[in-house]
């Protein structure tokens, strides 16, 4: 019995030195075929733009296709739940955003949960959001819109990409805070949220200030507002929301990339090297800076720690606000 007991653990000390060695050897090797970065949002939006560039960058750096994969619906839980399922060995990647951390809260349907069925690699980055209505709306600012909700409840519609979404959880924060109702119409995706603004089909959205700048900025839309704490560089011209006549109201978006539980910890931690070499690239800081969205530089464990955070910090406010899914 004894001979038998050590060489159980003679076994199980080679299957430890073995595995150990394995493991850097294989977050060497890796890639050594595409990976994909599924992104649970619909094309256009800020979470596809930004997987391409991290994509392309990875790929010039790593030598392997880095394949972008839009796979939207039900406020991103369908392409989660792909990732979800997917094998733990590096080759499928989420690109997700503070829609996953309200998701816990707000959504009770999901078969996964974020912090047990995925694990942090690398955040990407922040932006502010941006008030819009079509130019039909007869409010010029801010205090003409919370006048015009005040007089018409339940009149006038606002867009989102889903439940969830920033932009539904940014609106209806908007609302709580200024005791107004505005009915909310969910698109598949932000890209159709936008064209239903830009045609008059819904009166107002909140979306990313990365994307939805240039369509103000072109007069297809108006600008009430932006949801930093302080006026944003890209539209310097146009008020903060807390300072146009919500004080303390502030939102934003961000974004960042997990995997799947389980993938082996030197893959993660050689994803968020390469990862935060792009983030810290001056044309890349540069470039984002003029659309109005900072890095984000983080470990895993960081933002690990910032995933946790975010989670309670979204809790809070759905359970205050009685935030609930139409």
């Amino acid at each position: 019995m004894r001979l038998i007991l050590r060489l159980g653990v003679a076994l199980a000390a080679v299957l430890a030195a073995t595995l150990a060695v394995a493991l850097p050897a294989a977050a060497q090797d890796y890639p050594n075929r595409p990976v994909k970065i599924i992104v649970p949002f619909g094309a256009g939006g800020p979470a596809d733009v930004f997987a391409r560039i991290i994509g392309h960058h990875l790929q010039e750096a790593l030598k392997q296709s880095f394949v972008v994969e839009n796979r939207p619906g039900a406020g991103a839980v369908i392409g989660t739940n792909e990732v979800a399922k997917s094998a733990p060995d590096g080759y499928t990647l989420l690109m997700m955003s503070n829609t996953h951390t309200v998701n816990e809260t707000l959504l009770s349907t999901r078969n996964y949960q974020l912090l047990r069925d995925f694990t942090a690699v690398a955040p990407i980055n922040s932006s502010d959001l941006l008030m819009v209505v079509h130019p039909s709306v007869p409010a010029k600012d801010l205090q003409e819109f919370l006048a015009l909700l005040k007089s018409k409840p339940g009149e006038l519609n606002y867009a989102s990409s889903g439940p969830g979404t920033p932009y539904h959880m940014a609106a209806e924060l908007f609302k709580s805070m200024s005791g107004t109702n505005l009915v909310h119409v969910p698109h598949r995706g932000s890209g159709d949220a936008r064209t239903s603004v830009i045609g008059g089909h819904v009166q107002m959205m909140i979306d990313a200030i990365t994307t939805m700048a240039p369509t103000a900025q072109s007069g297809q839309v108006r600008a009430l507002g932006t949801t930093g704490q302080t006026r944003s560089s890209v539209m310097p011209d146009v008020p903060t929301i807390a300072e146009a006549g919500l004080p303390g109201y502030e939102a934003t978006i961000w974004l960042g990339i997990m995997a799947p539980a389980g993938t082996p910890k030197p893959i993660v931690d050689k994803l968020n090297a390469e990862i935060n070499k792009v983030l810290a690239l001056p044309d890349i800081k540069a470039q984002w800076a003029q659309q109005g969205a900072l890095p984000l530089i983080m470990t895993p464990e960081a933002f690990d720690a910032y995933l946790r955070k975010d989670i309670e910090k979204w809790a809070n406010v759905i359970h205050t606000a009685g935030i609930k899914v139409q």
